[in-house]
């Protein structure tokens, strides 16, 4: 009978303590959102700055298309289609320039967990994007939502730079 009493009290107690412990932790604040090192919103596209080819320019020039590249991407800014997950919506635009990517920037949802592993995931998969050249990146553990979002996203705007 004591030995009973004396287990009982002390599960009740360990659990009392777990879930004392477990309600005191709070999330670690959430870091600023990261401002992205190009205004992609401020650059608009070549497209609408250029005249078309073979058009007068101001000196009465004809100008020339531009040559062909090997990546087979139009130059411009291109933001690809918002790739919906159970935490929102993340959509990625991107800016190439001489058939490269150069910037890329993406919205994400900043609210419930999504605060904590947003901020921190995206920048890593907007690394990855750079040095990859394509939507082919690798998932960021504890964001797979995030990160399939991302790449969904990422390879629309892909397929509309296509030439």
């Amino acid at each position: 009978m004591r030995r009973s009493t004396a287990a009982a009290v002390g599960t009740l107690t360990g659990a009392a303590l777990i879930v004392g412990v477990r309600l005191s932790v709070q999330p670690p604040a959430a870091p600023p959102a990261a401002s992205s090192s190009v205004d992609l919103a401020a650059n608009p596209t070549p497209e609408a700055t250029s005249k078309k080819p073979g058009t007068a320019g101001a000196a009465g020039k004809k100008t020339t298309a531009p040559a062909k590249n090997k990546s087979g991407l139009k130059d411009g800014t291109f933001k690809g289609k918002g790739a919906t997950n159970p935490y929102g919506t993340v959509q990625v635009t991107v800016k190439i320039a001489d058939g490269k990517i150069t910037a890329v920037d993406a919205t994400y949802p900043t609210t419930g967990n999504s605060a904590t592993i947003n901020p921190v995931a995206v920048p890593k998969l907007k690394q990855e994007t750079l040095q990859a050249q394509s939507a082919k990146v690798a998932a960021i553990s504890g964001a797979t939502y995030t990160s399939q979002s991302y790449q969904e996203s990422l390879q629309a705007a892909l397929d509309s730079a296509k030439a």
